[in-house]
């Protein structure tokens, strides 16, 4: 869904001792140092009990991960981090014979942990410190296919001059002297009004802030005069880094990082009219749409599953295949409100999620999603996990089944 990104408070650092100091999830890995680390002890795995108690919601994003492998075009993403395509294709087809035909959660745990390697995300600080992840969603607003009083913000298609490369890189703007440059910034398409009049707009919206929502999250579900929905997925951006809405606010003093949320900075943006354009106009990415019929899609190419979809740096991160968080955001266990330690596939990309210390969870459509989603910054651990590769080479069954 964008290569989704994440939301408004997403690049906050989170405060620790003065005997430590603070995390810079940010911080790009070294130059040649792995982003995995293996975990040498089935002593220190996370409990994977769950996962096979909860299975039913966890096969239909794992299905989605599998289709994708078997396209031919997924093995141009592949070796990465030294597991090749085969490999990472036949860990999803065996993890997914063991949800199917185990018996119990005890012996489901069992065979995955004899079964399969596991890595830890080497984090912020390249050597398993921890992973900061936020989370995004699908917002719906009320909105209209035409300009209105009311509704005078627009999503806009992909332009036509926007050039992409491999894998959907951006590459820029062709010029009229048929020249590739920088795509123009946020501030140089809104002030200078360069996409109007081009027959771009999709649908307008009731306020910048709603309007710059869609961009951070990648898509948005649009309700029309009529009752009917207009849905909107991500389509292209500008190429230009993302800068965070929330982080700008608390480096200017306008909020505290204490009070820091989604609906916090709305609040802020509706007793501020006045400074809401120079700080959206401070994040320099700018996100193209395109309508669509079903939910949204992520990077893969296939619809994105709530609370089993995350987004991760791909440029690091090994694409399609199987993680485990475990982080303390109690809003996602729903069955006892104490975390998030569950499998989900790593099927996204986000635009502000650069490096091995950032991931971001997909929550879902509508407004309880978008609550959540804009509540949600918290500290803990990525793992992914690879079946044995003396298994792969000897196992009788096959990733085709």
């Amino acid at each position: 869904m964008r290569r989704l990104l994440p939301l408004l408070l997403g690049s906050l650092l989170f405060a620790t001792s003065c005997q430590a100091p603070a995390p810079d999830y940010g911080r790009p890995l070294p130059p040649g140092w792995p982003a995995l680390l293996k975990v040498e002890s089935t002593t220190q795995w996370p409990d994977l009990s769950r996962d096979w108690r909860r299975r039913e919601e966890l096969l239909p994003a794992l299905d989605r991960s599998i289709a994708w492998f078997s396209n031919p075009s997924s093995q141009k993403f592949y070796p990465m981090e030294g597991v090749t395509h085969a490999h990472a294709q036949a860990s999803l087809a065996r993890f997914r014979e063991l949800l199917v035909e185990c018996h119990s959660a005890y012996s489901f745990r069992w065979s995955v942990e004899n079964e399969f390697d596991l890595y830890k995300s080497a984090g912020w600080d390249g050597r398993g410190g921890g992973v900061l992840f936020t989370a995004y969603c699908t917002p719906i607003f009320n909105g209209s296919l035409t300009q209105t009083e009311e509704f005078s913000y627009p999503l806009y298609a992909t332009p036509e001059d926007l050039v992409k490369g491999d894998a959907g890189m951006i590459l820029g703007q062709v010029t009229e002297a048929g020249h590739t440059e920088p795509y123009p910034t946020r501030q140089a398409i809104e002030a200078g009004g360069l996409l109007e009049g081009r027959g771009l707009e999709l649908v307008w919206l009731s306020s910048p802030m709603d309007a710059f929502i869609a961009h951070v999250n990648g898509s948005a579900f649009v309700r029309l005069y009529d009752g009917s929905m207009a849905r909107f997925g991500y389509g292209a951006n500008n190429g230009h880094e993302y800068t965070s809405l929330g982080r700008e606010l608390v480096a200017a003093g306008e909020l505290g990082e204490e009070r820091l949320s989604l609906p916090a900075i709305r609040a802020w943006a509706e007793a501020n009219p006045e400074k809401v354009t120079s700080f959206l106009h401070r994040n320099d990415r700018f996100v193209f749409f395109s309508e669509i019929l079903g939910n949204p899609s992520g990077s893969l190419g296939f619809e994105v599953t709530a609370y089993r979809t995350l987004a991760t740096d791909k440029s690091i991160f090994p694409r399609g295949g199987l993680t485990y968080v475990d982080t303390p955001a109690g809003w996602a266990d729903m069955s006892s409100g104490a975390s998030v330690r569950h499998t989900l596939m790593d099927q996204d990309t986000g635009g502000g999620i650069r490096t091995a210390g950032r991931a971001d969870i997909y929550l879902g459509i509508g407004d309880d999603a978008e609550a959540l989603a804009g509540e949600t910054l918290s500290e803990g651990q990525l793992y992914y996990l690879f079946l044995r590769e003396d298994l792969d080479e000897t196992s009788t069954w096959s990733a085709e089944g």
